[in-house]
Formats: structure tokens, sequence, C-alpha cells
């Protein structure tokens, strides 16, 4: 409509017709905010779990909620320097990952925000998560001995510690100790018991090596089915991608009883970034993930255990029995991660 000039008077029929233009823009907008209120905030997820692991769950999330999601997946490292490259403008509004060496790290550096739920702390048990609150364990991986059930039988296993004792000597493969995993059990076995008596444990191991570390836990677990060496220590789940795919009865996991000091666990999990736009979106979204509802899926599609302990195992990792956890909190991994590398150099595994 042209501008009019001042004092200038318009027909009614003309002031009709612009009242009725005005209102329909007015009616048209409303209508406009009514839907973009309707319509909940986009939760967009960094993921250093697997796409084909934590895509499946956002997915039932929204189908269940109506929350949109944006998946980026990337592995830990990059992720978390991207995180903090893009500081305050950061899209991301949850971090998922796997290694609680790599959850600690995100706290550290100020990635996480502290939440205050009762709902996650309600599901996840202490030794699981920040002690903090920055962030909460989702699926457990026990990293305990894997073995051949007829070269080394069950009765002739005890713990970690006990792999560096002669009677296992060229009869230990082990993964790299690049791996954050093997740096978090060193980690781990350094808060449990101290650091000269860890050191003379991965002394003893290197020694006790049947051949130069190996670059995965599958690999450890091919050469003791090809008789190269007898014990290793692994991932659980690896373990279980191994039965499932390969059938084969002559590998079994074996649990480091409490008295030698428990299995030791690691988790993936996840926090809330601290610039997230949609922090209270992003914390239901975590929450739901550490429900019944969600656990088992989370975990069993991995092969993992539930992190939430009201919840049942799929049957094929039940099947490998029940063990007694390490107590200590699982945040140590990231604590004493620059110790454990440095303590594994000093002993020469690689």
């Amino acid at each position: 409509m042209p501008a009019l000039r001042p004092g200038l008077l318009l027909p009614s029929g003309l002031l009709l017709l612009a009242a009725l233009l005005l209102a329909a823009c007015g009616d048209r907008d409303a209508a406009g905010e009514e839907q973009a209120a309707a319509t909940p905030p986009t939760v967009v997820v960094y993921s250093a779990r697997n796409e084909q692991l934590i895509g499946p769950m956002l997915q039932r999330y929204t189908e269940l909620t109506g929350t949109p999601t944006e998946l980026v997946t990337a592995s830990a490292g990059p992720l978390l320097e991207r995180l903090k490259a893009e500081g305050e403008n950061t899209p991301a509004d949850l971090l998922v990952t796997v290694d609680a060496g790599n959850l600690w790290q995100a706290a550290e550096a100020g990635l996480l925000q502290p939440l205050n739920s009762q709902a996650l702390n309600a599901a996840i048990p202490e030794y699981l998560r920040d002690p903090q609150g920055r962030w909460y364990g989702l699926s457990v991986r026990a990293r305990t001995l894997v073995h051949h059930t007829q070269r080394a039988p069950a009765a002739s296993l005890s713990g970690y510690a006990a792999l560096a004792e002669p009677a296992w000597a060229g009869r230990l493969c082990l993964r790299t100790s690049r791996k954050v995993y093997n740096q978090s059990l060193v980690a781990m076995l350094i808060a449990e018991r101290g650091e000269g008596p860890t050191e003379s444990i991965v002394r003893g191991w290197v020694e006790n090596l049947a051949a130069p570390p190996f670059p995965n836990d599958t690999a450890v677990m091919e050469a003791i089915q090809a008789g190269l060496c007898d014990v290793g220590i692994v991932n659980s789940y690896y373990f279980g991608r191994l039965q499932r795919d390969a059938q084969d009865a002559t590998l079994a996991l074996h649990w480091p009883s409490e008295a030698v000091g428990g299995v030791h666990v690691n988790v993936s999990g996840a926090g809330v970034v601290k610039h997230a736009d949609q922090a209270v979106a992003a914390r239901n979204l975590l929450e739901w993930l550490a429900s019944p509802q969600a656990q088992r899926k989370f975990a069993g599609d991995n092969l993992e255990y539930p992190a939430n302990p009201a919840v049942e195992a799929v049957p094929q990792v039940a099947a490998w029995g029940a063990y007694t956890p390490n107590l200590i909190n699982v945040s140590e991994a990231g604590r004493l991660q620059a110790d454990a590398v440095k303590l594994m150099d000093r002993a020469g595994y690689r």
C-alpha cells in the first residue's frame, strides 16, 4: 500500500479493506508463533559413539517425544577439540563419548555443565558418574581377562596383577598401550594400588609378552585362538562380538574376584555441553537415555552392560556370569591418565 500524505482521508470502503488486511496479517503471525511454540527445539548431539549405535536411540526418542535431534559423529579427540574451538558459538547441546578418561577431559576443559538431576543421580550409581554431576555413564564395559579354556583354565587365573608372575612368561598377549582403554585400566590400577606397585605389574606384563602388543582387542583374541598365547586383557564387548560372529567355545572371560580387587570397568557416557542452546532439552534426552526404557537397547546393541542397575543385560551378556566391579570412581581413569601413560613408557609397554 503506498504511503499516505498527512491529512488525506480514505473512503470508508478502503478503511474497511485495510482493517481486514491488517487483521489477516495478525492472524498469520499468531499462527506462526503458535506453530513455532508447539515444535520442540532441535537437540544437537556430538557423539563419539558409533552412529549405528546412537542413531537409532535418537530416532526413537524423537518418535516418543516429538523432539528433533541432529547427530554429529567423530572420534573422541576431534570432538573435544571442536568443542574447544567453537566455544560459546557451538551448536552442540549434548556430548556422548566413550571411556571415562575422555569424559573427564571434557569436564576438566570446561566443556560440560553440572546438572542438578535427581533422575540421573537415582539411575546411575555414584562410581559410574562424575562427582560434580557433569557427566554420567550410560553403558558399562568391563576390561577383564580372556583366556583359552584348555591351555589356561579358569582355575589357573586370578587377577590383573597375577599376569605379571613368571607362570605367564611367553603366554600373555596385550593391546597397545596407545589406546585409551589400556591407559584407563592402568590409571585405575594406580588409583587402587599406587604408582610403584602398578609399575611393577606393568613391567611384569611386558616381560611375559608372547609377541609385541597388538593394535586391537580382536587381534589379541585371534592370537590366543591361534596358539600364540594363552591369556589377554580385553573389553568384554569385543569378546561378545567374536563370540557372536565365530561361535568359538575355546575362549572365555575370567572375572577377577573381590579378593584381588574385582573387575575394572569403564563407561560410555554423556554430558550437557556448557554453552548448549537447548540445555533443558539436552538434559531431558540424557535422563531418558539413563532410564529403564532406553538402557537395555543402549547397552545391549553393543553387548555392554546397562549402567542403570535396575536394567538386566541382554541374554548373551548375562550368560558370561556375574562379576564384582571395582568401585573406585571411573573418573580416576581420567585424572590419572597422564601418570598412567608415563608409567607405561617407563615400563617399556608400547
